[in-house]
Formats: C-alpha cells, structure tokens, sequence
C-alpha cells in the first residue's frame, strides 16, 4: 500500500487562505466521492501548477486510504504542455477500482452521475522490480522495469463536472480524474508486438467514436512509464512489483454516462467490454 503523510498543521496556519488549502480541497473530493455527491464548482482555489495539484493529490490519497495498485497517466496537448511544462499528468488508480478480464466477458464500471465520466481505450503496463534510488530513465530503462503489457480500458470520472474544462492542474487534483481499470488479456513478446502502431478504437453503444495508436504519443507508450517513474521519484512514492501504469487515452477521451456500453478493439487482435452503472455511495 502506497502511503503518503499529510502536511503537517495544514488546517491551522495562521493567515493560511482556507480556499487553497490542499487538505480542505482534497477532503471536499473524497467526501463528494464516497458520497457519489456532485461538485458544481471546483471547491476552492484552482491550482495554478502541477505541483499545486499534485499536493492536493496527496492530501485527497491520504485521506482516501486503501492500496494504490497502479497509476494513471494522461496526455497534456499543445499548447497547455508548454504552460504546465510537462506532457503528461498522472493519477492514482486504487486497488479496489481494479477489475481483470480476459475472459471476453463484459465488465460493469461506474461514473459519478452528475459529474463527467469518460472511457479511454489503453495499453497497461505491468512493472516489474523499481529501483527506489533511481531518479532518472532512458526509454530503455524505462522499458526495462516492465514485466508485462496488457490492453485495458480506463474509466475517467469526477463528482466535479468541470473537471477537464478548468485545465491540467485541477485533474490532477482529483486523482487524475480516474474512477476505475479494466486489465484485458496480455499481449505476447510485447516488446516485439509493435503494439504502438496497432489500430485502436472505442465504439459506445456499438458507435465508433474514436480511433488513433499510440505510436502517436510522445516517446510512445512507454515514454509514459518513464515519465510515471520519474515522477513518482520525485514525490518520493515507492513502485511495488505488479504496479499497474495505464498509458493514456489512445483513441481519445470519450465522454459516457450510466446506461451505455463501451467496446475498445485493439487492431484485429483484442477485445474488450464494458457497461457503465451509476455510482453509489462508498462506491469512490
């Protein structure tokens, strides 16, 4: 279980403004997510960089408890990737928000009603041993820490509706905007399948809504393991074996709500299923 300390004293500093408060911020998410309760408007003062929102991250993971199984990594498009300073964000994807399915069978998954919900279509890597001294990686010592590649569909959703509209910094905010992963079947010899140049795409409600590869990305796929490991150093987060890394979208990000299904295909090769419920109280 990945563990990360509250700031201390950060309720009773003297001349702190309450509205940028990242613990005060992070208990409005974890409250409105356990309650499955919509946010209307982001509960304090928006973050104004990455390490803003990532301080909120911490307090809101703190406060959540349970394990840490993995971590989602998102895209940060021009030109908002010159202003944050980064391509990339990423956010926690909790143990009990894990679903496996290599069966073929369809997955039921959740999303705050009231709130935004989406369904991303991913490749997910499985990290294998991390040394907790390393700070810094080539893309091939980032390749070189990974155990296994699988297909996965990840589902985005916040009790704040706004969330993707009010920039980078305040997804982060919130987990990262993450609600759950669904890890398909693992893809042989991964690091000759050529997965990143595979056809990707997301069908709701059996409409195709988006395609792309993730050959598209920055680096590749695996340029977001390096950046999830360089990052998670630095915030000085250990990587268990087994931790899961969800890519980024590869075909989009794809706006669903409670009553829909989602199918991701990966090339001619995977498959993968989801229907989407309402949320429940306790369910964040």
């Amino acid at each position: 279980m990945t563990e990360i300390t509250p700031i201390a004293g950060a309720d009773n500093d003297a001349g702190r403004d309450s509205n940028a408060d990242p613990a005060r911020i992070a208990g409005v998410f974890v409250a409105a997510r356990r309650s499955a309760t919509p946010i209307g408007d982001y509960p304090g003062t928006i973050p104004e960089t990455l390490a803003d929102g990532y301080a909120i991250q911490d307090q809101a993971i703190a406060l959540r408890g349970g394990a840490i199984a993995g971590w989602k990594v998102g895209r940060i498009l021009p030109p908002l990737d010159a202003h944050y300073r980064s391509q990339r964000l990423a956010g926690p994807i909790f143990a009990d928000r894990v679903v496996m399915a290599d069966d073929g069978a369809s997955r039921a998954m959740t999303v705050f009603a009231g709130g935004f919900g989406a369904v991303e279509a991913e490749f997910v890597f499985r990290l294998g041993i991390v040394d907790p001294a390393k700070t810094h990686y080539s893309l091939a010592e980032a390749a070189a820490a990974v155990a296994g590649v699988h297909v996965g569909i990840e589902i985005a959703s916040s009790p704040l509706g706004a969330i993707n509209d009010l920039g980078p910094a305040v997804t982060v905010s919130d987990f990262g905007n993450n609600q759950g992963l669904i890890v398909g079947p693992e893809i042989a010899d991964w690091a000759s399948a050529g997965f990143d140049s595979w056809p990707v795409s997301v069908a709701i409600d059996g409409v195709e809504i988006g395609s792309g590869m993730a050959g598209n990305f920055p680096d590749g796929t695996v340029g977001s393991v390096k950046f999830l490991l360089e990052l998670l150093a630095q915030r000085g987060i250990a990587v268990p074996v087994g931790t899961w890394v969800s890519s980024g979208a590869v075909s989009g990000v794809h706006v669903i709500a409670s009553g829909q299904s989602a199918t991701a295909r990966f090339g001619d090769r995977f498959r993968l299923d989801c229907h989407i419920e309402r949320a429940a109280p306790d369910a964040g």
